[in-house]
């Protein structure tokens, strides 16, 4: 019995059951979405959540030819795992494991000269070159290259590198403000910024490999950014990137995670009763309570106090009181569920469930902070993993 199968059988106090299938299925949606690119499947943060490993097959196995993450250290985890095939890492520091992410064939950005400097030296002490993506700063105004003398300085020397063997320049990127807004007038601004920031880098010698600007919500619904490459991080788990947009069902979406926990503590009180710290919620009358046994340390979200909602046995429950760091409360109105009952705190919404979506309404944030945060003393426990049919 493997791992998954093993936890599948044992009774839990919580998991996180990721749907391999769904996620698979996503990964083929998105392809169809921007079928002239080649897809990028970003899995940063240990896959939002999900298990950056796992995840990353299942998602090569669907078609994806590039995978993505912010930190050099996360792309080292998967070539040391055995993924194949194009990573690319970004968030870098001065003093990063260069000479590592070079002798592990991984794509680097390069935002500014510090870090093309650092690249080219580990280039030559590892004897090979570096294969280096140059990022353009077109609006966001995070990381990249600002346009103009920066970009040109940039571009000059990474051509000079590229001359001496010690860097390949294999792609031109950059990064959306307000994909996720559509209209927004910076969408257009950036694009053309983008076209001409290329454009002036492949007039002085540069042929990347790729150019990307795409994100997942520019991916569902900006088919004009869509370029060589498309990023797509938070579609890949089946989240909608803005519900403005959509929920994940309008592009054919199904979320990847369904949290839930074992109640363990069902009681009856009076009315009048305070439930969790500073009482900030008293029972109106006599109820009982469940104790769901997942808190902020888990990642439950404490700004969902007395606000979050959890499905137990086919019913609606809401957060009673304070989320604790390892608990919190739901009043069950009466009904009396046995110890060990599964409270459901969200999931794809097919059984009548909660959403990661409702969960960030309820918390004031957004989706991709509700399943990126679920900690690691959660199990994650893996279904659907053979490839479909």
């Amino acid at each position: 019995m493997n791992e998954s199968a093993a936890l599948r059988s044992a009774p839990l106090r919580a998991r996180a059951e990721i749907d391999l299938a769904a996620l698979r299925s996503n990964v083929r949606t998105l392809r169809a979405h921007a079928p002239g690119a080649a897809l990028m499947a970003v899995v940063k943060s240990d896959a939002y959540g999900h298990g950056a490993v796992r995840c990353a097959r299942a998602a090569v196995a669907a078609g994806a030819t590039w995978l993505g993450t912010a930190t050099p250290e996360e792309a080292l985890v998967l070539r040391a795992a055995g993924l194949p095939g194009r990573i690319m890492c970004w968030l870098w520091t001065p003093g990063g494991p260069w000479r590592e992410a070079i002798e592990a064939d991984l794509d680097v950005s390069v935002s500014a000269l510090w870090a093309l400097r650092e690249v080219a030296g580990a280039a030559r002490a590892a004897g090979r070159p570096a294969r280096v993506q140059l990022k353009a700063d077109t609006g966001l105004g995070r990381g990249g290259c600002q346009p103009g003398d920066d970009w040109a300085e940039l571009v000059g020397e990474a051509l000079r590198a590229e001359a001496e063997g010690l860097v390949r320049v294999t792609g031109l990127w950059s990064h959306f403000a307000c994909a996720d807004e559509p209209g927004h007038p910076s969408i257009a601004a950036q694009l053309t910024r983008f076209r001409e920031m290329t454009a002036y880098a492949e007039q002085r010698g540069v042929r990347p490999e790729v150019r990307h600007i795409a994100n997942s919500p520019a991916t569902l619904t900006l088919p004009e950014s869509h370029f060589d490459l498309v990023r797509t991080g938070i579609a890949l788990y089946g989240v909608s990137p803005s519900p403005e947009l959509g929920a994940p069902a309008d592009f054919g979406l199904r979320p990847v995670m369904t949290l839930s926990a074992s109640l363990a503590l069902v009681k009856r009180v009076p009315g009048g009763h305070g439930v969790s710290y500073g009482h900030r919620y008293v029972t109106p009358g006599e109820t009982t309570l469940g104790l769901v046994p997942l808190g902020y340390a888990d990642g439950i979200p404490r700004h969902a106090s007395s606000a979050g909602p959890v499905l137990v046995e086919g019913k609606w429950r809401t957060v009673a009181g304070r989320v604790a760091m390892d608990q919190f409360v739901v009043d069950l109105g009466g009904d009396e569920p046995e110890a060990g009952c599964e409270a459901v705190l969200f999931g794809p919404g097919d059984r009548g469930e909660p959403t990661a979506e409702d969960w960030a309404q309820a918390a004031g944030t957004i989706g991709y902070e509700i399943v990126t945060r679920i900690g690691t003393r959660v199990p994650r426990v893996y279904v659907n993993e053979e490839q479909d049919g």
